[in-house]
């Protein structure tokens, strides 16, 4: 087997949901050869990556005597692999502020910039306010043309019941239509004593990046003021943190706006 083929199918495995993956290796499995790859193609549907399955096909015939079954079974093969990496666990040190020198960290914009664009088909940010963060709506619209699904959940403005006076969740409508903006219920958030707020800022890629901050989605916070923060790749946090956020959609606590 050529190079070319093995390293489009691990991008293909690294790149694509394995539920996207293993309905491309069930329709290849299905064909004689690589002659016939139009047939599965046809089928793939726009999620399947459009510019990956052509290479697919490329290095496919520049090795046809690998069988159908042989390039369904590699695929899988790869999406698993690249499953079974995803969930080993590495957490790093995130700042912005004041740098000693002393001890190594990393930006707090280099990081969020970094979960976003490693979104393949799911991203999950919440933040109390956000404005004035250029290249964090850039990230986003890059996300979006990747068929990323995006959620966002904010903290209301004051006309709205909330606590800011920024009116963050109509700026996110505008700069990302296609994304799922929510705020918290406000019958939910809401007792006797007093009224709660969305305080909470996180960014989730797929269930396997966490980005977990003091940080807003504000210019200052990016370059100014002294955030913390952590970043989770792989391991159980992520794909619970994913589970929860979700859950409070699924469960009406929040609701989109």
């Amino acid at each position: 087997m050529n190079t070319d083929i093995w390293q489009v199918i691990a991008d293909i495995g690294i790149e694509l949901h394995p539920d996207r993956v293993n309905a491309i290796a069930d329709k290849i499995a299905g064909l004689s050869s690589v002659d016939e790859f139009y047939k599965a193609s046809s089928g793939f549907g726009p999620a399947a990556n459009k510019p990956m399955m052509n290479a697919l096909e490329k290095a496919w015939k520049k090795d046809p005597g690998v069988s159908p079954l042989e390039l369904a079974a590699a695929l899988r093969g790869a999406s698993g692999t690249a499953s079974i990496m995803e969930k080993r666990e590495a957490v790093e040190m995130v700042w912005t502020g004041p740098f000693t020198g002393l001890v190594a960290s990393r930006h707090t914009e280099q990081v969020l910039l970094e979960v976003i664009g490693s979104a393949r088909w799911r991203l999950f940010i919440v933040s109390f306010v956000a404005y004035n963060i250029d290249s964090v709506k850039k990230a986003l619209q890059d996300a979006v043309g990747r068929n990323v699904k995006i959620d966002i959940l904010l903290e209301s403005s004051k006309a709205h019941g909330g606590k800011i006076d920024i009116d963050s969740i109509d700026a996110f409508k505008k700069a990302i239509p296609s994304a799922n903006v929510y705020a918290w219920n406000s019958e939910s958030k809401s007792s006797d004593r007093w009224t709660g707020a969305v305080h909470a800022k996180c960014a989730v890629a797929d269930g396997s990046f966490a980005f977990i901050t003091s940080a807003n989605l504000t210019r200052a916070a990016m370059e100014n003021n002294m955030e913390l923060g952590v970043l989770v790749r792989g391991g159980d946090l992520p794909d619970r943190l994913d589970r929860h956020l979700e859950a409070l959609i699924k469960s009406k606590l929040v609701e989109r706006v």
